[in-house]
């Protein structure tokens, strides 16, 4: 029998009918097809935060990539998220690791990798790839 999205699965979003600002709140609802891997893909060309050295802003392209457990990523709650890392000051490798961890511990999906291509600064460009494997 194919499982389709249940009323109930939305009990728990509090973001998606809200007014957007930033937030570290990231929010799920069921994986109706927990005994089936699958990969699950979020890309977004717009990820922004800030040199903690200089203050320059640092733009992104950032993908996350994750086969869910018993919890799928809800996508305005990560937009949000990632929102929040407009104006903090951090490095590459460090923001590219804190969001893997915030993404594991929300999701405990079976696999999960972070990839932030940040753009091309001081005429380096950096790739960042954090993975997580259960």
């Amino acid at each position: 029998m194919t499982k389709t999205t249940h009323r109930t699965d939305l009990d728990g979003l509090t973001l998606l009918r809200r007014s957007a600002k930033p937030t570290k709140k990231l929010e799920t609802f069921p994986n109706h097809h927990p005994d089936r891997d699958y990969v699950i893909t979020l890309r977004t060309e717009e990820f922004t935060c800030v040199c903690p050295a200089t203050g320059q802003p640092d733009f992104a392209r950032l993908t996350i990539q994750y086969i869910p457990d018993q919890l799928i990523l809800e996508s305005k709650s990560l937009k949000l998220y990632l929102w929040s890392f407009r104006n903090e000051g951090v490095f590459h490798e460090h923001v590219t690791n804190v969001i893997l961890d915030h993404l594991v511990k929300t999701l405990a999906p079976r696999w999960c990798k972070v990839t932030n291509d940040f753009s091309v600064r001081g005429g380096i460009s950096i790739t960042v790839d954090a993975e997580y494997k259960k």
